[in-house]
C-alpha cells in the first residue's frame, strides 16, 4: 500500500495549511452538498444516466490533475499526492464503461466549468505547482472522506449488484483514516515551505466554487436528456 510520508506538523497555535484550507472553503462545502447533481446524489434522488454524465464532467478535471502530479512528482510538496492509490481518472472510466452507452467519450456532453476547471488544473501545473495542492485537497481528501458513503448510497439506490462504483474505492489503502491524517500532515509540511500559503487556500475555495457550478451544470442538463 503507498502510504503518505510523514512530515513536521504545524507549530502549536498556528493553523496549518490543512486546517486553513478546511476553514476557508466550509461554507463552500456546505453549499456543494446542497446544490446540483450531488444534492440529487445525497438525497437519492440522483438517475443513473445523471450521474453518468456527473462522471462524464469530472473526469477532464482528474486526468489533468493527475498528469500534472505525475509531472511534478519528484517535487518534495507535490510527492505525497502523486500517488496511484489516490488516481481517480481510470476508476471513473471504468465505472462509465458499465453504465453510461456505448461510445460516451463523443456522445456525452461536457458542459463548460468542466472544460475550465480542467484549464485551470493544467495552468496550474504548468504557472505554479503548488496550487495542485489546492485541487489535490478538494477532490481527493473529500474522496477519501465520501466514497464509502457514496457506494452506500448509490448501492441502496440502484441496487446491491450495482458495480459502478470504483470512483469511490481505494483498494490500495488499507487504512482510510489514516491516510487521511497523513494526507493532512503533508499539506502542513509542504505549507510551511511556501512563500504564500494564502495563494493555495484561495485557490482551495475557487476549486469548490467550480464544483458547485459543475454540479449545478450537470443536475440542468441531466433534467434534459
Amino acid at each position: 500500500m503507498d502510504v503518505i510520508p510523514a512530515g513536521k506538523m504545524s507549530p502549536p497555535g498556528e493553523p496549518g495549511l490543512a486546517l486553513r484550507m478546511r476553514n476557508r472553503v466550509a461554507g463552500l462545502h456546505r453549499r456543494a452538498e446542497r446544490t446540483g447533481i450531488v444534492a440529487a446524489l445525497m438525497t437519492g434522488s440522483v438517475t443513473q444516466s445523471g450521474y453518468s454524465l456527473y462522471l462524464r464532467n469530472l473526469l477532464p478535471a482528474y486526468q489533468a490533475m493527475e498528469r500534472a502530479l505525475f509531472r511534478h512528482r519528484d517535487r518534495a510538496a507535490i510527492a505525497p499526492f502523486a500517488q496511484p492509490a489516490l488516481y481517480r481518472a481510470e476508476a471513473i472510466q471504468a465505472d462509465l464503461d458499465a453504465i453510461a452507452p456505448p461510445g460516451w467519450r463523443a456522445t456525452l456532453p461536457v458542459v463548460p466549468t468542466a472544460e475550465r476547471y480542467a484549464a485551470r488544473i493544467a495552468w496550474a501545473g504548468d504557472a505554479c505547482a503548488d496550487l495542485l495542492l489546492a485541487h489535490a485537497y478538494t477532490r481527493y481528501l473529500g474522496d477519501l472522506s465520501g466514497g464509502q458513503i457514496m457506494r452506500a448510497r448509490l448501492q441502496r439506490l440502484f441496487g446491491a449488484d450495482f458495480r459502478a462504483t470504483a470512483f469511490a474505492d481505494f483498494p490500495a489503502i488499507a487504512d482510510v483514516a489514516a491516510f487521511k491524517d497523513g494526507f493532512r500532515i503533508a499539506l502542513d509540511a509542504a505549507g510551511q515551505a511556501m512563500h504564500r500559503p494564502d495563494r493555495v487556500v484561495e485557490e482551495a475555495a475557487l476549486a469548490f466554487e467550480m464544483n458547485i457550478q459543475l454540479s449545478g451544470e450537470v443536475a440542468a442538463l441531466s433534467t434534459c436528456t
